[in-house]
């Protein structure tokens, strides 16, 4: 959706490179979000680690998507728009400067920009 919109993305393979603390903490507070609003939860530790306990504080929770970063919940997507956990993918539309009408996504799903308010 975003190179169909005329954007080159620059991707950030996580796993291989994940954020340091810093420009994890960056994202959370540019996307309004907790760390506990960032996690994943399926096919990763997240149970064994006992990441649902409401007691961990943040830092608790940052450290452990810093030491596993496959809890670190994705697509993450930054422009000068700003930033956005874009899950659901459409959710990409608002941080584009000129979006796509619609788009067609690889499990056959066709979503398409909101109206733009006038």
């Amino acid at each position: 959706m975003i190179e169909a919109s005329g954007e080159t993305p620059d991707v950030i393979h996580y796993l291989e490179t994940p954020p340091d603390r810093e420009r994890l903490e960056a994202l959370l507070t540019a996307m309004a979000l907790s760390p506990r609003d960032l996690l994943r939860r399926k096919g990763t530790p997240f149970e064994e680690l006992g990441l649902d306990d409401p007691a961990l504080s943040d830092d608790a929770l940052i450290d452990a998507m810093l030491a596993h970063p496959i809890l670190i919940n994705r697509p993450i997507v930054v422009t000068d728009k700003g930033a956005a956990l874009c899950r659901p993918s459409e959710k990409v539309f608002a941080l584009l400067a000129n979006p796509v009408a619609s788009f067609t996504k690889e499990d056959g799903e066709t979503v398409h920009a909101p109206e733009a308010k006038t």
